[in-house]
């Protein structure tokens, strides 16, 4: 009956929202790797280009804008390095400072001050196996404020980078998001080790996204990394496939409490402008307790041929599961939600969006509302302004109707953040 009720409110969304507003596309930064979200290529998003300059057709090949831009491919710490076109490993990394003027609960939760949140250094060597079998590998370590949220908290204490001495106080620390080995043979990869989940359309990197802040259900319901094994097809027009085994949620070469699930699902591009990708896990999730959850992205182009950088993407997510991790006196955890983003890359350089979510955990809507800008003065450098509104009409003033322990009906918050990418 709630998957049921789930596909009545996914298909009614689609329909209202084509009208009106609301979308957020997570964009692929120029040159950025992101490991396990590339090898699976479901959370790696590009929005579309305009195919325009704010600059001007010809400021990429002038004098001036080689020198700044790098003839519009960016500088990059490999390219000062490593001057090898074809090099054996690639690496990078970004620094993110950010403010926000009051907490969202999730990851901006240190108002009113300057914070690094990330800081962060990633080292490859890619697995190709178009002319056989291949090896490869990924590390990920940050250093800021969001390694809280980054860490492998779905472990056994003092395991991995979960307690185990890694934060450093004033809400900084350390963390390893992603540390795994591939195979590649073909149109086959498996990769085997600690990497970031297949689960929904934000990612962690920040980067990556369109917007400085998180969605509810990001941050909520879906998983951030895994411990285990993932393989993925991509041999059949139009689809990709995937399937694993991981040690529950948010696990660091660790299981807690047995954890043991499945994670896999499709990827299917029918035309050029749709693509809509489906992911589970379901079993043993560790910390979180016994259940299933999926997620449903619908990413689309709609006018493509007519506005060029326009993008909207429909998520829904659900989760159940039979543990009671938020404290509000049920009997178990269940999630569902629905998130509708529409970017508009006006120029290469300035991109517009919307996000508008409706997150409903254990029976309490959650509403959340955040309108920004994404502008990319030059390749290396990324600058997010944004205003959020996060409310809940039964949880206003009713701590025992807030499930979910979240700032909500206080008003507007700024965020603004600048990301540095090397």
């Amino acid at each position: 009956m709630k998957l049921q009720r789930q596909g009545v409110l996914l298909a009614a969304s689609l329909v209202l929202f084509t009208a009106a507003s609301g979308r957020a596309e997570e964009l692929g930064s120029d040159g950025m790797e992101t490991g396990a979200m590339e090898v699976s290529g479901v959370q790696t998003q590009e929005a579309e280009s305009s195919g325009n300059s704010i600059f001007g057709p010809d400021y990429y090949s002038s004098d001036l804008g080689k020198a700044l831009t790098n003839g519009g491919e960016g500088y990059t710490l490999q390219g000062f390095i490593d001057k090898d076109e074809d090099p054996y490993l690639s690496f990078g990394g970004w620094v993110q400072l950010g403010y926000t003027s009051r907490s969202t609960g999730m990851f901006n939760d240190i108002p009113n001050r300057i914070n690094n949140n990330q800081s962060w250094f990633w080292i490859e060597k890619t697995a190709d196996g178009s002319e056989g079998l291949d090896w490869g590998f990924r590390f990920d370590g940050m250093y800021g404020t969001d390694a809280g949220d980054t860490q492998a908290f779905g472990n056994n204490p003092g395991n991995w980078d979960y307690e185990n001495g890694f934060d450093r106080g004033g809400g900084y620390g350390f963390a390893i998001p992603q540390l795994y080995a591939e195979l590649a043979y073909e149109d086959f990869s498996l990769i085997g080790g600690h990497f970031y989940t297949l689960l929904g359309y934000e990612v962690v990197t920040a980067p990556d996204n369109f917007f400085y802040s998180h969605a509810f259900t990001m941050y909520n319901s879906e998983a951030f990394t895994h411990t285990g094994v993932l393989l993925s097809y991509s041999g059949l027009d139009m689809f990709d496939f995937y399937a694993g085994w991981t040690a529950g949620w948010d696990t660091g070469f660790d299981q807690f409490g047995g954890g043991s699930n499945f994670l896999g699902g499709v990827s299917v591009t029918p035309i050029d402008e749709v693509s809509v990708t489906y992911i589970l896990t379901a079993g043993n999730l560790g910390a979180i307790g016994d259940g299933y959850s999926h997620s449903i992205v619908v990413d689309t182009t709609p006018l493509e041929e007519w506005v060029p950088g326009l993008n909207y993407v429909l998520q829904s997510d659900y989760l159940d599961v039979n543990e009671d991790v938020l404290g509000s006196g049920n009997a178990g955890y269940s999630t569902i939600g629905i998130n509708q983003y529409l970017l508009y890359q006006i120029f290469d350089e300035i991109g517009v969006g919307a996000r508008f979510e409706w997150w409903k955990p254990n029976g309490v809507s959650y509403y959340e509302a955040t309108v920004g800008t994404r502008l990319t003065p030059i390749p290396n450098l990324i600058i997010r302004p944004e205003l959020r509104w996060q409310w809940s009409p039964a949880a206003n003033d009713n701590p025992a109707r807030n499930v979910a322990g979240l700032p909500v009906d206080e008003g507007v918050i700024f965020g603004m953040d600048m990301i540095l990418t090397f």
